[in-house]
């Protein structure tokens, strides 16, 4: 299995030794396969954030979404509680294991505990406590809490519904992700913690906006710079909960 990276990570960067002088892999369509294909298979056999993915062992470019995020607002600290709803394929775990010291690897700092939930079976990741749940079942808030040993510190979600490639619908099932999301944060985060999602600027979310304001001391709006620029994903990290 490949190793998974620890410690904090930047930009994807492309130094002077970071390929043959940036070429761009061009994708021809094949029969049978839409254009609309072809195009995302292109963007991703050119997605510097995908090449780096593979390159330091993560399941995918999100990986870098949670770092910046974390970089930027510092919610995954060691001896943490996290709860990754919607966790598959594992990247967020991947970054959040070194990072709250959920091995016991960092001597003399508290060790935190993450656990994934998701509709699927996920690979196993070392040093997460990964299981088949629907988050939104009756009883799911308890469940989290009896695996987690308690509240958690963090509930963080990368979730996203399949795209219908109507823009407004996709908006509106996404948000209604997230504030399935935030419900079960309300009932499982101990005071002080952070609820983090995945939203996608639509105008749809101010009522759930204005319900985190409610609940959380800060609420911050953030574009990591590895959500794609062409793309009207941003993520909503909500800290200080007020219990």
């Amino acid at each position: 299995m490949a190793k998974t990276p620890s410690g904090k990570s930047g930009g994807a960067g492309t130094g002077k030794n970071s390929g043959a002088r940036g070429l761009t892999v061009k994708v021809k369509t094949a029969k049978g396969r839409k254009v609309s294909s072809t195009r995302w298979l292109q963007r991703q056999l050119n997605d510097p954030y995908v090449k780096r993915a593979q390159a330091e062992g993560y399941r995918g470019r999100a990986a870098y979404k949670i770092m910046e995020l974390d970089d930027q607002v510092g919610f995954l600290r060691p001896g943490a509680r996290v709860v990754d709803l919607g966790c598959a394929p594992g990247g967020w775990c991947q970054v959040a294991v070194p990072r709250i010291n959920a091995l016991g690897e960092s001597r003399g700092k508290p060790q935190g505990r993450i656990l994934g939930v998701d509709l699927q079976e996920v690979p196993a990741i070392p040093g997460a406590d990964i299981h088949v749940l629907d988050f939104m079942a009756d009883g799911a808030d308890q469940q989290v809490k009896d695996w987690l040993g308690g509240q958690a510190d963090v509930v963080m979600s990368d979730m996203a519904a399949a795209s219908t490639g109507h823009q407004q619908t996709d908006h509106l099932r996404i948000i209604a992700l997230c504030e399935a999301a935030a419900a079960l944060a309300f009932d499982v985060l101990a005071p002080g913690g952070t609820f983090v999602a995945k939203v996608l600027a639509g105008g749809a979310e101010g009522d759930m906006q204005k319900l985190l304001k409610q609940k959380f001391t800060k609420v911050e709006n953030i574009k990591p710079p590895a959500s794609r620029s062409d793309s009207s994903e941003k993520f909503v990290v909500a800290t200080g909960f007020r219990g």
